[in-house]
This record gives C-alpha cells, sequence and structure tokens, in this order.
C-alpha cells in the first residue's frame, strides 16, 4: 500500500516532475498558433485537437530516450487521477470547440482555461505546488487575453510559451535534484 508521499514521488521520478509533457504540449500549442498564423484559425483548432491527442505518447518517448522513466508503478493510485484528470479534459474539448463557432480566439482562450484547471490536479499528482502557479498563470492569461480581446493566435502562442517556460524550468530543477541524489 501506497502513502502519498511515496505515491508523488514515484510520479514525479516517472514523469520528469512533469516536465517533458508540458514541453511537448507547449510545442503543440506553438505549433497551432503558427498554424494559425499562416493558414488559417480552424487548421490550427485542429492542429491542437489533434496534436493533445500525442502529448502523452510523443513525452514518454522522449522521455525514456532521455533516461527518464516515463512511467509510474502499477499499484500507484495516483496514476488514476492522471487519467480522470485526462478524461475530464477530453469531455471539456468540445465546450471550448462550441466557443469557436463564436469566435476562433474562445477556443485557444477556453482551453487555456481548461488546462489550466487540470494542472491544477497535477499539484496533487506530484505534490509540487508550482503547478498551482502553473494553472493560475494559464486561467489567467485566459482571462486576459479574453478582456484584450487577443487574436488566436496569439492566444495559442502565450499558452504555448507559458508551458515551455515552465516545462523547461521544471526539467533544469529534475536533473538538478537528480544529480544532488
Amino acid at each position: 500500500m501506497y502513502n502519498l508521499q511515496k505515491a508523488q514521488e514515484d510520479m514525479r521520478n516517472g514523469y520528469g516532475y512533469g516536465s517533458i509533457g508540458l514541453l511537448v504540449s507547449g510545442t503543440v500549442w506553438v505549433t497551432a498558433g503558427l498554424i494559425v498564423n499562416f493558414y488559417s484559425s480552424q487548421k490550427g483548432i485542429w492542429a491542437l485537437i489533434i496534436g493533445g491527442v500525442f502529448i502523452f505518447p510523443v513525452s514518454t518517448l522522449i522521455e525514456k530516450l532521455i533516461g527518464i522513466k516515463g512511467g509510474h508503478d502499477k499499484h500507484n493510485p495516483l496514476g488514476k487521477l492522471g487519467m480522470e484528470g485526462t478524461i475530464w479534459m477530453i469531455m471539456c474539448i468540445p465546450l471550448a470547440y462550441g466557443l469557436s463557432l463564436i469566435k476562433s480566439e474562445w477556443f485557444f482562450q477556453g482551453m487555456l482555461m481548461i488546462i489550466g484547471g487540470r494542472y491544477l490536479t497535477f499539484a496533487s499528482i506530484f505534490g509540487m505546488r508550482i503547478y498551482w502557479i502553473i494553472g493560475a498563470v494559464l486561467g489567467l492569461s485566459a482571462y486576459v487575453l479574453f478582456k484584450l480581446q487577443a487574436r488566436d493566435f496569439t492566444s495559442a502562442l502565450t499558452g504555448g510559451l507559458i508551458e515551455i517556460i515552465f516545462g523547461i524550468a521544471l526539467y533544469v530543477l529534475f536533473r538538478h535534484n537528480k544529480q544532488k541524489n
């Protein structure tokens, strides 16, 4: 039987503090923004939706290639919480897509709010309060972008850059802590 701290440690070590997932997700967001900029909003929306499907498998592959386990112990109860959060996020995508039928930029702002909420649960999964900050920054960014009536390119790029910056910071922290131990 796991205690909470051991389960969180297993998740942190298994996924490199979640850093690679953030980096891959941020790259998908930036790519979607570029597609919006060079092609169309609708193609950018689909790029984020389709690209989002590949975030976890690509992250896992990269983790394994760079020496991170890329998974958690099968008996770790926090693995279920991660899956439940993913299912909740997927169930919210139609809401964001519905917003895009009114204004395309609302899709990206809605998705920023959705993933921001999902990252809040990562504070419990990884035992790292920085995920509260990540969730708050994404959620507040969505609100500010909405109030400023920012275009979809700006919204997608903002989300991507936030994830990439936090992903780099978490990866550096993960590697630093691994070298200390």
